[in-house]
């Protein structure tokens, strides 16, 4: 599918976005997924711009901030990657800058003499004069922004705290002392939103975070707006990888914190990916994965000495397998669902993989559920199964060369194949999409035959999210042909032992 279908999708999610303004941001969609003919004031435009760095680069050309350009090399014409554009070179080293060309998020720099003030939400910048001689005024004094990848959905938006940045005149301080001064730079981002799905947690948060602050080698302090202590609970083994330092709480915290610079919002590439032409060193998802292996390792290493004490020596011997000259079975991970979409012959799917020849491991993610543990277990997995849902962001901790199987319920094929599907085989897993048949569905009880539902889910998908939240995702469960399904495990299983 194509990204003007990926934006259409994702502004049916937000239930409360008025008609026009969806059809405003559909405009913004075509207007970069067309390609049109070069016309005379497009020449005429790049003709002047052209000169302009030959001619007079003092007034239009642009370079990066001098200690943000690390962020990498990137494509200006992409805009849904959003892309790093550059300050004005006319400008002094200090002053704040936003880019708002994203799609899918704002972000703002910022450099000087920074200092936090949590009870107005704001973020002051003190520089020299605003006004030069040559009569430019080169930075903006005032912006506001709300630092949370979710731009284009109006529902979310309304619920993250919007952050006043102001840029001042040094010489017209308001007195404000610094209680803290830090000697590295910030990057502010807001935990709020959709925080609390798993997907949502890596695809708008950790994994921009990633992009966005990899570059700073951990020398980089986290401020954090609708700050939660169970995220940081959650997370925290993750972020330890990217900042060497505490978090801050800005809401809670009062304290005057200065910065030489900051960063205010997340770049974010695509749907858990990290696309390697927009990184530096070209980094790519396997770098990002390879963090999360550091991260949780540690940890892993603890839980399986704790696990070879409670196992008697006669038992940890057969648990490793080659010390007993037998081989071990192929592990199959089964992420199950409890409510909707589940698979209501789960027992007897596990029962044949297991007599294909699968160790079989069964795993129910929940909110509280430690997130080493499931790294451990799916690290150490050889194919990964589970219904079409936000678990399946768990493919993740997956080695590159692993199966996963992903069951599509009736409906979702695109989501299944956008969120997870391409993104697992950007990761380098052996990617199998398992779509049921209207028979295989529990909607083939409530429906008849030839109904829509069953034959035309995309026709009901148009009508609109709720249609496909309330049909295909809260009200289906899925019944697996067995002697269908028997294939894909057979492959999977001669895929798992050739690895």
């Amino acid at each position: 599918m194509g990204r003007q279908q990926r934006l259409l999708h994702n502004l049916k999610k937000g239930e409360q976005m008025k008609e026009q303004e969806f059809g405003r941001l559909l405009s913004y969609a075509e207007v970069f997924t067309k390609r049109s003919k070069p016309k005379l004031i497009s020449l005429l435009l790049f003709s002047l711009l052209s000169g302009c760095f030959i001619f007079a680069p003092h007034l239009l050309c642009f370079s990066p901030p001098s200690a943000l350009s690390p962020l990498g090399s990137v494509k200006a014409s992409d805009v849904h990657s959003h892309t790093l554009l550059s300050m004005p070179s006319t400008v002094s080293d200090e002053g704040m800058w936003c880019d708002r060309t994203g799609f899918r998020t704002d972000i703002c720099f910022m450099k000087g003499d920074i200092r936090t003030h949590s009870p107005s939400s704001s973020i002051l910048v003190y520089t020299g004069s605003q006004d030069r001689s040559d009569g430019f005024t080169n930075h903006a004094s005032h912006e506001k922004i709300k630092p949370y990848t979710r731009k284009w959905e109006a529902s979310v938006m309304d619920t993250i705290t919007e952050l006043n940045l102001e840029r001042k005149d040094a010489k017209l301080g308001d007195g404000r002392t610094c209680d803290v001064h830090h000697d590295v730079p910030a990057v502010v981002f807001s935990t709020g939103g959709y925080t609390g799905n798993v997907y949502h947690e890596f695809n708008d948060g950790i994994i921009p975070l990633y992009i966005t602050s990899q570059h700073f080698a951990k020398r980089v302090v986290f401020v954090i707006s609708e700050y939660h202590k169970w995220w940081e609970m959650k997370y925290g083994d993750v972020v330890s990888q990217l900042s060497d330092y505490p978090l801050i709480d800005f809401s809670r915290d009062k304290r005057t914190h200065c910065f030489k610079e900051a960063i205010v919002g997340l770049r974010i590439h695509d749907e858990l990916r990290v696309d390697p032409s927009l990184m530096q060193d070209n980094k790519t998802i396997i770098d990002f994965r390879n963090l999360l292996d550091r991260a949780y390792r540690p940890r892993i290493n603890r839980l399986v000495r704790e696990e070879e004490l409670r196992l008697s020596t006669k038992a940890a011997k057969e648990r490793k397998g080659p010390a007993t000259g037998r081989l071990q079975r192929p592990k199959l991970v089964l992420l199950s669902r409890n409510g909707s979409r589940g698979i209501e012959n789960e027992d007897m799917m596990m029962k044949m993989a297991k007599l294909i020849g699968f160790q079989v491991e069964v795993v129910r993610p929940e909110s509280r559920t430690e997130m080493a543990k499931i790294y451990k277990v799916l690290n150490s997995s050889n194919v990964l199964v589970g219904v079409h849902g936000a678990a399946m962001t768990h493919f993740l901790f997956m080695r590159p060369g692993s199966v996963f199987v992903q069951i599509i319920p009736l409906g979702t094929d695109w989501p299944a194949e956008t969120y997870y599907g391409e993104p697992a085989k950007k990761l380098g897993l052996d990617y199998i999409g398992y779509k049921i048949l209207p028979r295989e569905s529990s909607l083939y009880q409530k429906y008849g035959k030839d109904d829509p539902v069953l034959q035309d889910p995309s026709s009901i998908n148009q009508k609109g999210w709720q249609f496909t939240k309330k049909i295909y995702l809260d009200d289906q469960q899925v019944k697996l042909e067995l002697r269908r399904f028997k294939k894909v495990l057979l492959d999977a299983y001669a895929k798992a032992i050739m690895s």
